[in-house]
């Protein structure tokens, strides 16, 4: 028998008390315990970035967390950020410039790109590149990523 512990955490803005494993990590709690599937799981040793999740407004690396850490903590999936519509732009430039070829890393691009438009409207080119270097992405060579988290933090800048 496995010792299990209530966590009760806010999840994408929905309390969610859960009992689980001490083991299991934060990514495999959001997939299969909450079934919110967007962040995925790639090299399991907090390299890819794939697993990205905010935990009270931090970018970690879900693979790395254990589930237990989050208790009493603000998660924020993918899921949350785009259901709500703050990165609808993004997404939409990541869709005219090709930037989520295949799909594995563009959650986890889409959350780091968030978080550096929140610290940091106006980032040169270099800047990007220096904030996502934390994700891998095998298909684009980066520069359509960077171009559209150029073009969102531009966009945002004229209607401000």
């Amino acid at each position: 028998m496995t010792n299990r512990i209530e966590i009760n955490t806010t999840v994408n803005g929905e309390t969610v008390s859960r009992m689980v494993e001490p083991r299991t990590n934060l990514v495999d709690f959001v997939r299969y315990d909450l079934e919110l599937t967007g962040s995925h799981v790639g090299c399991e040793h907090g390299v890819c970035g794939a697993c990205t999740i905010r935990l009270n407004g931090e970018i970690v690396r879900g693979c790395l967390m254990l589930a237990v850490q989050a208790d009493g903590g603000l998660v924020e999936t993918i899921e949350g950020l785009s259901e709500n519509g703050k990165i609808s732009d993004l997404q939409e430039q990541f869709l005219i410039r090709n930037a989520g070829q295949c799909g594995s890393c563009t959650p986890g691009m889409l959350l780091t790109a968030d978080a550096l438009l929140e610290s940091n409207a106006s980032p040169t080119r270099m800047e990007i590149r220096e904030f996502i270097s934390g994700n891998y992405c095998r298909c684009t060579g980066f520069e359509a990523i960077i171009d559209a988290i150029e073009k969102t933090a531009q966009t945002r800048q004229k209607e401000r």
